[in-house]
């Protein structure tokens, strides 16, 4: 993975355009809707100030009111879909990963972080439904998938360290790694072996296998995986099975970007 970048100057910064992002950003799928204080709450602005914001979203189309709450409106999508459209990673990315779905007749689909989640930025599928997850724009905690975790692996090993303070694992099945120990020497086998392989860590029945994508520096920059069903599945076909054409793509992949 690339170094850090280096924060701006705070002068460079444009702070209405900072706090106004994160407004948005405020709304999630548990929170759909919210008043001007469970704003200003989320963002850390003064009432006053989250209501300039949330009038002006609406002004402009992002934000829609119902007596005194707020919800975002469908045009937040475009936001998204300018990144879908003009990245790189995804234009090159998803007729690969059409092929490959078809390939095995399940579904692929290609990742990147964003701090401690993973971002599905490009899916195919071959008539299977597998996950809601599996979707561009969704979002999932990094620890409890393969591409979040293969990702994770790749990290310097200070930010991996860095990662495992601050993380909070849940157990949101029955199978999900909650222990900062076990979790570490996941994501370190993960690095050695070349390949993450998570079984129902983050929804029961859904089974994935990833492997890291690497630009022409050698720098990785996404990761890609193939999620199968358990009753489909089981386990020990998942590396006999999908790894040999995950990788067949992945060096396609690799040289592509």
């Amino acid at each position: 993975m690339s170094a850090e970048p280096e924060l701006p100057a705070k002068r460079d910064m444009v702070a209405s355009l900072e706090k106004g992002l994160q407004v948005i950003a405020a709304f999630d799928q548990e929170r759909s809707r919210l008043t001007i204080a469970e704003v200003a709450e989320r963002t850390g602005l003064t009432r006053a100030a989250a209501r300039r914001y949330l009038i002006t979203l609406t002004h402009l189309g992002y934000m829609r009111h119902d007596n005194k709450l707020f919800a975002l409106t469908p045009m937040v999508l475009r936001l998204g879909q300018s990144y879908l459209h003009s990245a790189r990673l995804p234009r090159i990315a998803q007729p690969l990963l059409y092929r490959l779905a078809y390939s095995l007749g399940e579904a692929a689909s290609v990742g990147v972080l964003d701090h401690d989640q993973l971002v599905c930025v490009a899916a195919a599928s071959a008539g299977q439904l597998v996950s809601v997850t599996l979707q561009p724009g969704t979002r999932v905690p990094a620890y409890c998938t393969a591409n979040g975790r293969i990702l994770l692996a790749h990290l310097p090993p200070e930010q991996v360290q860095q990662f495992l303070e601050r993380a909070q694992p849940e157990q949101i099945t029955e199978y999900t790694l909650i222990n900062k120990q076990r979790l570490a020497l996941e994501i370190a086998h993960a690095r050695t072996q070349g390949y993450a392989l998570v079984d129902q860590e983050l929804e029961l029945g859904l089974r994935t296998i990833a492997v890291p994508l690497k630009n022409f520096r050698g720098e990785v920059v996404a990761a890609m995986n193939i999620s199968v069903h358990a009753g489909r599945m089981p386990r020990e076909q998942m590396v006999e099975r999908c790894l040999p054409a995950l990788i067949k793509i992945q060096v396609e992949l690799n040289a592509l970007l």
